[in-house]
């Protein structure tokens, strides 16, 4: 979620509360197509809004782009998994402390302070957690599930997303309401990714929204990410 986005953000949002259902919001303070959060004040207050609202406020990164720097591994890595957006996933101490201390900054200047952070791309070095954990953050999310930071207790489930225009973008979308469905009866942790690009191809949309449907149809009970930490 950024300035950029908030046509897409607004359509979303509006999407879940067809269903009645809170959702986690992961917004990039820092300058990520166009203009940063600071520069946007009326879409801070639509953000604020829908934490008044239940929904979750959680940052994701500072302008979700990988820096040329870290680990070559790990930065090679994150490349293949992450097209260029994995910013934490080969920091070391420094340039994590740095970029979430901007992020922080703004977050707070905004209203929008909080102790949830979702890394661009799911992937986080091993330094970059250190850094959340020393900054308070209570909790973090990746690939395979929910870490609480404070305990290092960890809720296991798989992202269900979509990549749009990849390759078996077709097949995401039909495996993402299958495998929603089955984690929900088995009483699993069911996590439904929706991207603002995802609204840009309308069967990407529909197959979130029938995604939601079944994991809700099947037993689900919605909440954020901090619902579940709590």
């Amino acid at each position: 979620m950024a300035p950029a986005t908030d046509a897409e953000t607004a359509r979303w949002c509006a999407d879940a509360d067809s269903f009645g259902i809170p959702v986690s919001l992961l917004v990039i303070p820092g300058p990520w197509r166009g203009a940063r959060l600071s520069e946007a004040p009326e879409y801070g207050m639509f953000l604020r809004e829908r934490r008044a609202h239940g929904d979750e406020i959680m940052l994701h990164g500072w302008e979700h782009r990988a820096p040329a720097e870290g680990a070559p591994l790990r930065r090679a890595v994150a490349r293949a998994v992450a097209r260029g957006a994995a910013e934490f996933a080969a920091l070391e101490t420094a340039g994590a402390d740095d970029r979430l201390r901007r992020a922080i900054a703004v977050m707070d200047e905004m209203g929008l302070a909080t102790t949830g952070f979702t890394p661009p791309g799911w992937l986080a070095s091993p330094a970059a957690l250190q850094v959340l954990t020393r900054a308070g953050f209570s909790h973090t999310t990746d690939h395979f599930g929910l870490l609480d930071l404070r305990t290092g207790q960890r809720r296991r489930g798989f992202a269900l997303s979509q990549r749009p225009g990849g390759t078996g973008e077709r097949m995401a979308a039909g495996l993402m309401q299958r495998l929603a469905r089955r984690s929900a009866r088995r009483g699993g942790f069911v996590r439904i990714a929706l991207h603002p690009d995802d609204l840009h191809r309308p069967g990407l949309r529909t197959a979130a929204l029938r995604a939601i449907e079944s994991a809700l149809s099947a037993g689900a009970e919605a909440t954020t990410y901090a619902g579940v930490i709590e």
